[in-house]
């Protein structure tokens, strides 16, 4: 697979001009050259093999030869919400669940939550989630949503009917085949039980991870595989 760079405008086959920290990756570290094959993609779910026509100190200058639709994305929706973790936990699991193919990722407030950032670490998340997805091959962007309250959340009208929240004492079922579906996990300390009841009374369900305490992260991560 050709090397994979992220561009934020439309793409189609003819020229086009990339700027900003792509040119300095794919000039300065890759150091590739006039002549050099590399694929370009934007989030719109295609990609699209380019040749290099021209590089500058501030620009390269690149000819779009074709349009390619690998199926590289789940069939259907998989929203995941937890509380960030601290540090670079945070990053590991955006970089994670971009890789399982999730469709968006909620950052949680919650009762026993610590870290609640706003919304100007939005643009640093998503940029998290450009890496993960040049790296991985997906051609759809990972939605990273602004931070949300467990009550507000838990009760949106417009989430996937099939909703799944991970609490010790829930099912310890198998998946059923696979759909539409939204997971949710609780910060370090888990849900309160006021929590539970109220997504209970919003119609999710709850399920046990197991007999171990895991972190959020891995707690997360687990759902986007059983469910994804």
């Amino acid at each position: 697979m050709a090397e994979r760079f992220y561009v934020n405008c439309p793409l189609r086959p003819g020229p086009v001009v990339i700027q900003g920290a792509e040119v300095h990756h794919l000039a300065v570290v890759c150091r590739f050259r006039l002549g050099d094959a590399v694929c370009l993609f934007n989030g719109d779910g295609h990609q699209y093999p380019a040749r290099i026509e021209k590089i500058s100190r501030d620009e390269v200058m690149l000819e779009v030869f074709a349009v390619e639709s690998p199926a590289r994305e789940l069939p259907f929706r998989l929203d995941v919400a937890a509380p960030l973790p601290r540090g670079d936990r945070a990053q590991f699991l955006l970089e994670k669940l971009t890789e399982l193919g999730v469709t968006s990722f909620t950052p949680l407030r919650t009762a026993r939550s610590i870290i609640h950032p706003c919304k100007t670490k939005l643009g640093k998340w998503q940029r998290y989630v450009i890496e993960a997805s040049k790296q991985c091959g997906r051609n759809v962007l990972m939605e990273v949503r602004p931070l949300l309250e467990w009550p507000a959340f838990c009760s949106r009208p417009e989430l996937p009917p099939r909703r799944i929240l991970a609490h010790p004492g829930g099912e310890k079922k198998s998946p059923e085949p696979l759909g539409d579906t939204v997971v949710a996990v609780g910060p370090e300390g888990g849900f309160t039980e006021e929590e539970v009841a109220q997504a209970r009374e919003m119609g999710w369900r709850l399920l046990d991870l197991g007999p171990r305490i895991l972190r959020v992260e891995t707690a997360a991560i687990a759902l986007a595989v059983l469910f994804g």
